[in-house]
């Protein structure tokens, strides 16, 4: 964790330029993280560092379309290899990884040998993010692929019941306060 704020407040650093207040556009996976980061970066005596936080792809699109930011903390590398490719963005660096976790209720009793076969229990309602436009949905597809290596037609069985709830353009918007999982 020290080394992770260490980077992103060198980052940070790096990009701040005299400026009085720094845009930071991070996904909402790293709200968490990045909330910690410009709370140590202004305890540094670094300018202030706005956050904006949501899908990754919503917020690389916003960048495309004109709007800036002095840091882009993405859930993948492909959004910002993309800004990078079209200009809109210089050094793209990895200082970060993001696992996908299997987010259950409490009554249920789900462990990593049984966790597929709850989730093609038709009993069971997935819920994912939306592909292509939050890297969470991508890397849920990408589970669904590797069901389907395990046991054939369970990748797309879990394809059609799962339920994408988050990271779309009608996405309901989590409180300012809270992640969207």
């Amino acid at each position: 964790m020290k080394a992770l704020l260490a980077a992103a407040i060198w980052m940070l650093s790096v990009n701040a330029n005299g400026q009085e207040t720094l845009r930071l556009y991070a996904a909402g996976s790293l709200r968490g993280v990045m909330t910690e980061v410009r709370a140590a970066y202004a305890q540094a005596g670094g300018p202030k560092v706005a956050g904006e936080f949501g899908a990754s792809g919503f917020l690389r699109e916003r960048l495309e379309k004109g709007e800036a930011a002095d840091l882009f903390a993405s859930a993948n590398m492909e959004h910002p290899q993309m800004l990078a490719k079209s200009g809109k963005g210089k050094v793209v660096r990895r200082f970060i990884r993001n696992q996908l976790c299997a987010l259950v209720g409490p009554s249920f009793n789900i462990r990593s040998d049984n966790l597929l076969d709850a989730m093609l229990d038709r009993g069971v309602t997935l819920g994912t993010s939306t592909p292509k436009a939050d890297p969470s949905g991508d890397y849920a597809m990408e589970v669904f692929e590797k069901a389907d290596k395990l046991r054939p037609g369970a990748g797309a069985a879990l394809r059609a019941r799962s339920l994408q709830l988050t990271g779309g353009p009608n996405s309901p918007k989590p409180p300012k306060d809270r992640s969207i999982y």
